[in-house]
C-alpha cells in the first residue's frame, strides 16, 4: 500500500475519532439529539470546506504549472529558433512538476546565452567601425537586430582579426614610408607642399587614414621623390666623374682637389652647385689647354684599344688620332670616341676579361710547357718541380672548360650584334685553334729533333763505343769510393743486366803517366753521348774501371784500341771479351808504371 492511502486511512480514522470524542463530551454534555445534529453537520462542513479549499489551491496550482510548461515550451522553442540551436526535446517519465522546472532552467540558460552573443556583437560591432574608420573600408555585413549564430560571431571576430592584421601592416609600411619621404625631402631639401604631404609629415601617425588609396598614393609620392634623388645623384654623379677626369688630364695639384672633398660625397643643393661651378672651372682650363688634354685623351683611348682588343685596321680607322691640328672640334671627336670604347667595353666587359684570363693562362702554360724540357729543373728544391707539374695539369683541364665558354658567349654576341667578334682583327676562334695548332707543331717538331738527336747518338755510340763518364751524382749503394780503395792488388766484379766486368784495382801511386793514358786504349768521349742502359745504371763503378783499363794498355805486350776495331755492336761486344782477357792475364805493371812515370 502506497503511503498516500496509509496518510488517507489515517486521515479518516481521526476524523472517526474525533466525532466519536465529540459525541461523549456531547452526552456527557447532555446536548440534545437535534443539536448533535446539528453540530456534526457544521463539523461536516467544516471538514468539506476545507478539503473543499485543498482541493481547489491544488488544481490552481496544477493549472499553474501546465501554463508554466506551455509557456516555457513556446519560448523554448522561440528561442532555439534565434539561437540556431535544435528543438527542446522533452523526456518521458517526467512528472509535471519536474518537466515545468527543468524547462525553466533551460530556458533561463538560453535567455543568457541570447543575452551574451548580443552582448559580444554590439562590442564587435564596435571595433569594427574603429577598424573601418582607420582603414576607411566598409563594415562587416551581419544583421544587428538577430541573434548571431556562434559561427557567424567568430567569423565576426576573425574578419576583425584580419582588419587588425591588415591596419598593423598598414601602419608600419605608412611609418617605413614616411621616414623614407623625409629623408628623401631633406636630401633634397625640399618642404611639403600640398595638403597631402604636410599630413604625411607633420600630423600624427595614428590619425592619418590606412586606406589603399592613401598607401598608394604614398608609394606614389615616395617614388616620385626617390626619382628626384636618384636624378641629383646621377648628376652629381657626373659632375663628379667629369671633375675626376679633368683633374687628371689637367694634373690639378692635390692642394686644389682637397678644397672640393667635401662636396665629393655629399648630393644636396649646395654640393650640386659647387660641383656645376668646379665643371665650369676646369672646362675653360680645358680650353686653355687643348693639346695637353688631347694627349691626355689619346692615352686614354690606347689604353681601351689595348684591353678591347683593336686591330691595327680598327685603329687606324679613327683618323682623328693621328691628327695635329688641336682644335675643339678634334677634341669634341676623341671625347665622343672614348665615350664610345667605354660603352663598348663596358657591354663586352665580361668577354674581354675570359679573353684576357685565356691569353693568361696560355703563356702561363706555354711557360710550364717550356720549363718541362729544361733539365735544369730537376736541381729545384722546396718542391718547386711538383708545384710546377700540379699547375701544368691544371692548366691542362682548365683552358678547353673556358676556350667552350668563351665559345658559347661568343656565338650568343655574335647573334645579338650581327657581327663575328674580333680580337686584335682576327676571329678569337680561329686565333685559339692557331695557338694550339702551333703548339702542337712545335711538340711534333721537337719530338724528332729529339728523336734524331738520340738516333745519330746510337750511331756514334755503335761506331766509337760507349762514353765513360764521371759520376756527379750521390753514388749507388754499395759502390767503393775512390779515396777509400785499399792499396793492394785486388779483383772487383761487377755486375749489369747484361754483362759482368772485372777489373783490377792498383795502388793511386803505381798509375802510369798522363802521356801513357793518351795513347793507350784512346776512348773516345763525346761531348754529347749517351751510356747503354747497363754501364748507366753503374757508371761509378766503370770510373774506377776506366783507371785500371788505362793502366793496362801502358803495357807495350798488349795494345788493344776499341776504337780502331768496333765498327759494329756485335764486334764492340767481341773486343770487350778480349779485352777483360788480357786485364785477367797481365801482371802487375808496377816498376813499368814508376819508371815511366820518371820519365814522363
Amino acid at each position: 500500500m502506497r503511503k498516500s492511502e496509509v496518510h488517507a486511512s489515517e486521515s479518516v480514522a481521526c476524523l472517526n475519532n474525533a466525532l466519536n470524542h465529540l459525541k461523549d463530551i456531547w452526552e456527557e454534555i447532555g446536548i440534545p439529539e437535534d443539536q448533535r445534529l446539528q453540530r456534526v453537520e457544521a463539523v461536516h462542513m467544516h471538514v468539506k470546506n476545507l478539503l473543499d479549499m485543498m482541493i481547489s489551491e491544488e488544481e490552481g496550482l496544477r493549472t499553474r504549472l501546465l501554463a508554466s510548461i506551455e509557456t516555457c515550451r513556446k519560448d523554448l522553442d522561440m528561442l532555439c529558433k534565434e539561437l540556431h540551436l535544435k528543438p527542446f526535446q522533452e523526456e518521458g517519465g517526467y512528472t509535471m512538476l519536474q518537466l515545468e522546472k527543468d524547462m525553466r532552467t533551460c530556458l533561463k540558460a538560453m535567455i543568457q546565452e541570447k543575452t551574451q552573443r548580443m552582448k559580444d556583437l554590439r562590442e564587435l560591432r564596435e571595433q569594427d567601425k574603429d577598424l573601418c574608420d582607420i582603414l576607411c573600408t566598409s563594415l562587416y555585413a551581419i544583421e544587428m537586430n538577430s541573434v548571431p549564430s556562434s559561427e557567424e560571431l567568430d567569423g565576426y571576430r576573425g574578419h576583425l582579426g584580419t582588419l587588425r592584421a591588415e591596419r598593423d601592416r598598414r601602419h608600419a609600411e605608412f611609418v617605413g614610408i614616411k621616414r623614407q619621404i623625409i629623408f628623401c625631402m631633406e636630401e633634397l631639401e625640399q618642404e611639403p607642399d600640398t595638403s597631402f604631404e604636410r599630413d604625411v609629415v607633420c600630423e600624427d601617425e595614428d590619425a592619418f587614414c590606412l586606406s589603399t588609396d592613401n598607401i598608394a598614393a604614398l608609394q606614389l609620392l615616395l617614388s616620385q621623390l626617390e626619382g628626384r634623388k636618384a636624378e641629383n645623384e646621377a648628376l652629381c654623379a657626373s659632375y663628379r666623374a667629369r671633375i675626376r677626369e679633368l683633374w687628371e688630364r689637367l694634373q690639378i695639384p692635390a692642394e686644389e682637389r682637397d678644397g672640393l672633398s667635401e662636396h665629393m660625397t655629399a648630393c644636396r643643393k649646395k654640393n650640386r652647385e659647387a660641383l656645376v661651378t668646379e665643371v665650369q672651372r676646369l672646362e675653360e682650363l680645358k680650353i686653355q689647354n687643348l693639346q695637353n688634354f688631347v694627349q691626355s685623351i689619346r692615352e686614354e683611348i690606347d689604353q681601351y684599344w689595348n684591353i678591347c682588343f683593336y686591330s691595327q685596321d680598327q685603329r687606324q680607322a679613327f683618323t682623328p688620332y693621328y691628327s695635329e691640328d688641336f682644335t675643339e672640334e678634334l677634341l669634341g671627336l676623341h671625347e665622343a670616341e672614348m665615350e664610345h670604347l667605354k660603352k663598348y667595353h663596358e657591354d663586352h666587359k665580361e668577354l674581354f676579361t675570359g679573353v684576357h684570363q685565356w691569353q693568361q693562362n696560355w703563356t702561363l702554360f706555354l711557360e710550364l710547357e717550356k720549363k718541362a724540357t729544361d733539365p735544369s729543373r730537376f736541381n729545384n728544391r722546396g718542391g718547386n718541380l711538383l708545384k710546377e707539374e700540379k699547375q701544368r695539369a691544371d692548366l691542362q683541364r682548365s683552358l678547353p672548360k673556358l676556350e667552350k665558354s668563351l665559345k658559347a658567349q661568343i656565338d650568343q654576341w655574335e647573334q645579338a650584334q650581327g657581327q663575328s667578334f674580333l680580337v686584335n682583327g682576327q676571329k678569337f676562334l680561329e686565333f685559339v685553334q692557331e695557338q694550339w695548332e702551333l703548339y702542337h707543331t712545335e711538340k711534333e717538331r721537337e719530338k724528332q729533333e729529339r728523336q734524331l738527336k738520340k738516333s745519330k747518338q746510337i750511331e756514334e755510340d755503335m761506331l766509337y763505343g760507349t762514353t765513360m763518364r764521371t759520376p756527379t751524382k750521390r753514388r749507388l749503394a754499395g759502390t767503393p769510393t775512390p779515396g777509400k780503395t785499399r792499396k793492394m792488388n785486388t779483383t772487383s766484379i761487377m755486375s749489369t743486366p747484361n754483362t759482368t766486368l772485372r777489373s783490377t784495382f792498383q795502388s793511386p801511386v803505381l798509375r802510369p803517366p798522363l802521356s801513357a793514358s793518351r795513347v793507350g786504349l784512346g776512348l773516345r768521349t763525346p761531348g754529347r753521348g749517351r751510356t747503354p742502359l747497363g754501364l748507366e745504371k753503374n757508371k761509378e763503378n766503370i770510373s774506377h774501371l776506366g783507371g785500371s783499363l788505362r793502366t793496362v794498355t801502358t803495357s807495350p805486350q798488349k795494345n788493344y784500341s776499341i776504337n780502331s776495331v768496333a765498327s759494329t755492336y756485335s764486334e764492340f761486344a767481341r773486343d770487350c771479351i778480349n779485352l777483360e782477357s788480357t786485364i785477367i792475364s797481365v801482371n802487375s805493371p808496377v816498376p813499368q808504371s814508376q819508371t815511366e812515370r820518371k820519365d814522363h
